[in-house]
């Protein structure tokens, strides 16, 4: 039954005011930055890299994510002198805000990128148009008057629309370091230049389409990378939205709003029905049904009394309770999860993708490749600087990263589109990549394996003692309540009329009819002994003057296709594990419905992200599948992760995958279609290796013009892209593979 014998312990946070530092006790200072146009892993290497080399600088930490650097300072560190080292390697930074991080406002970097994407469009298009004149034949005067048009089009478009690429490339050369955007920056400016020359000379050739085309289609990826990462920040902004700025502080007789952070361990703090607890805390005075989803994942409410404990961000739900705050500001529960959030993301930032690792050593080569180039055709030409010139900038455009760059997106885009079509939504495009290497699965219960709503599964009542029930249960918002009105026949049974109708928070309704007290809730409750309860269901009684007159029972069913998903997994040797935040009965049997034999119960947030990372150490890349505010963290370490449509704001926000079918076997589906994809990816990586071992002698040895080289980029890029198309094929027989292989799991199930 056990999966992983690792326990995490989630010890309190270091000490943040939020400001750009804050005390640590004797461990120095913490000194938390936001840095908002950090954009790749090159942007983490840097930054890391150059502040880690100040005197006094312990560790730093930068999460390409929610873009906030976390520098460790030891007594002798400077906090200027960090600020002062990023700002001096080209990155604007100001002190850390929560609010920031997690805002939901339009991001100013992403209308730039999609402006300057529009702007290239447009450019691109046009020039085109103009080109396709030039190439039919235009001579003279004519030829010339197209070339100055599309000058004067694309010239402004290029030096706008290449901004993110300029301020890139300035970037690395500050830091004395090249990267992909150098080699485009300089293909594009020398394109523009030489073609304007050639406007200026008369001559016969100008390459302000390539330019603008190279342009537009490099924005593209840009953008939908910023896509990726801005959702990926929307995970920090769901958790911040748990977060109170305010609390009901009692002190005596008096009670006074304030914010959060005037609160101190030890303060009375109210908290009325409908909200959220801004602290940690043990409850002081009161009862009532409380929301534990973002600490258990389980929907179902659970009564808390005096002496029970709180966690921040837990929903009280019938009366309002006084807390003793035993944990504030970084202190909660609510900023563990955020804390672990940000800690999985920080690993998953420095992924590395292919091209990336790729472009360590492809833009120094372009760069001295073209060099060379220039020299040499120096050589052999006596001296003719506008032939070589014109030589390397083709060396240049036909080697720019198009294809390259491509490789990956082009597949994400297409793998999207299909999914999308099953119901299957990618957030992130790495995700295929991740997803297809997945050599575990770990399913949490509620909601994900099962459906997470109560099904009555024993109704043991005659018709009258049902009409009295739900008269009740009518009253109540308590899902039991509610799933007994909504599974029963409203017109089967008469529903008497109630007096002194009454909630009891954590117990159940009572009321009188005739003069007899009638009650429905718990056994205890009811009045009935609570012997032969089974843990693995829950159950309501009714009883009249403390008499049972009858009882229904409620499960959580399995979700539509969950054996046939779980059979894939095991056919697949995938191993599911099952973790659960539920007690230990009601998990066997789910488990046991489904098929899994390894499974783990009353699993915290810190339960499973320690298991998840005992998976990642021992190479198992596990795939999560979740759905709760609990699974946040969970979700974010996976190797990869996926939710229903049906899960918490945070939880679809924090999974990479989200899939809207009522079906489990979804799951199994965008495995298969992460495989092909992940094949495909590794076929476009060798058609663009195979263009440039061709295509770069060629134009080395002056056989291909700027506008062939252009053409011959383009070419590449189609090649890449029809390629990408073909998973929009139907696998043959892929369907009929994948029943045959669940049923044969079935029946060793069954067996």
């Amino acid at each position: 039954m056990s999966c992983c014998t690792a326990a995490a312990a989630c010890g309190p946070a270091p000490r943040s005011d939020r400001s750009a530092a804050s005390a640590d006790g004797a461990d120095g200072t913490v000194m938390e930055l936001i840095i908002p146009s950090v954009h790749c892993a090159g942007c983490i290497s840097r930054i890391e890299g150059g502040v880690c080399k100040l005197d006094g600088v312990r560790a730093a930490r930068l999460n390409l994510s929610t873009r906030r650097l976390r520098v460790h300072l030891s007594d002798q560190g400077s906090g200027q002198a960090v600020i002062d080292a990023v700002e001096g390697l080209g990155y604007e930074c100001r002190p850390f805000s929560a609010s920031e991080a997690g805002t939901t406002v339009q991001d100013k970097q992403a209308r730039e990128l999609l402006f300057a994407l529009a702007v290239a469009g447009f450019a691109a298009a046009n020039v085109m148009l103009l080109s396709v004149s030039v190439w039919s034949g235009a001579e003279g005067a004519t030829r010339d008057m197209f070339h100055w048009i599309s000058g004067l089009i694309a010239m402004p478009a290029i030096l706008f629309s290449g901004r993110p690429f300029f301020r890139s490339a300035l970037r690395a050369l500050r830091a004395r370091s090249l990267n992909m955007d150098v080699p485009i920056s300089l293909a594009v400016l020398l394109a523009g230049a030489l073609s304007l020359d050639a406007a200026f000379r008369g001559g016969e050739e100008a390459f302000f389409d390539a330019a603008v085309m190279l342009l537009f289609f490099l924005l593209v990826g840009r953008y939908l990378d910023h896509r990726v990462r801005a959702r990926a920040r929307a995970t920090v902004s769901q958790l911040l939205s748990l977060m109170a700025s305010e609390a009901t502080r009692v002190t005596g007789d008096r009670s006074e709003r304030v914010p959060v952070d005037q609160i101190a361990v030890g303060d009375h703090v109210l908290v009325a029905v409908g909200e959220r607890a801004a602290v940690d805390g043990v409850i002081f005075a009161g009862t009532s049904d409380l929301d534990r989803a973002i600490v258990t994942g389980e929907s179902m409410p659970v009564a808390h009394g005096p002496g029970d404990a709180v966690e921040a961000g837990t929903l009280v739900l019938s009366q309002p309770l006084t807390l003793q705050a035993t944990g504030v500001g970084e202190q909660t529960f609510l900023a563990q999860v955020v804390r672990l959030m940000e800690e999985a993301e920080s690993g998953r930032a420095r992924y590395l993708r292919l091209a990336d690792r790729a472009a360590r050593i492809y833009a120094p080569a372009v760069h001295l490749i073209a060099l060379f180039t220039f020299i040499g055709w120096m050589i052999v030409t006596g001296g003719d600087w506008g032939r070589s010139l014109w030589i390397a900038v083709s060396v240049l455009i036909i080697t720019c990263p198009c294809a390259l760059g491509l490789a990956v997106p082009a597949v994400q885009v297409v793998a999207s589109g299909v999914l999308f079509g099953k119901g299957i939504l990618i957030k992130d495009g790495t995700a295929l990549e991740r997803l297809a290497e997945v050599r575990r699965v770990v399913l949490d219960k509620t909601g994900t394996l099962t459906s997470g709503q109560p099904v009555l599964s024993d109704l043991d009542m005659d018709e009258a003692v049902l009409g009295m029930a739900r008269a009740l249960a009518a009253r109540s918002r308590h899902p039991l309540a509610r799933a007994l009105v909504r599974e029963t026949d409203a017109g089967a049974a008469p529903e008497p009329r109630f007096s002194d109708i009454a909630e009891h928070p954590g117990q159940g309704l009572s009321g009188r009819i005739d003069g007899q007290l009638v009650r429905l809730g718990s056994r205890a409750f009811a009045g009935p002994s609570a012997e032969g309860q089974t843990a693995a269901t829950t159950e309501i009684w009714l009883s009249v003057d403390g008499r049972p007159v009858g009882h229904a029972a409620f499960a959580d069913v399995l979700r539509d296709g969950a054996v046939e998903a779980v059979a894939q997994f095991r056919a697949d040797h995938l191993s599911p594990v099952l973790l659960s935040g539920d007690n230990e009965a009601a998990v066997a049997q789910a488990a046991r419905a489904a098929g899994i034999d390894d499974w783990q119960s009353a699993q915290r947030p810190e339960d499973k992200i320690a298991c998840i990372q005992a998976m990642m150490a021992a190479g198992e890349r596990p795939l999560m599948v979740g759905d709760g505010i609990n699974d946040g963290p969970a979700l974010a370490a996976a190797h990869v992760s996926m939710a229903p449509a049906s899960a918490s704001d945070l939880g679809r926000a924090a999974a990479d995958i989200v899939f809207t079918s009522d079906r489990l076997d979804a799951v199994t589906e965008a495995m298969q279609i992460a495989r092909r994809a992940r094949n495909l990816i590794v076929q476009n990586f060798g058609l663009a290796l195979a263009y440039n071992l061709v295509a770069v002698p060629v134009a080395i040895l002056g056989g291909a013009s700027p506008l062939v080289a252009a053409i011959a980029m383009s070419s590449s890029s189609l090649v890449v892209t029809l390629n990408a198309l073909r998973l929009r094929l139907p696998a043959l027989s892929l369907r009929g593979r994948t029943r045959q292989k669940a049923m044969t799991a079935k029946q060793e199930i069954a067996a």
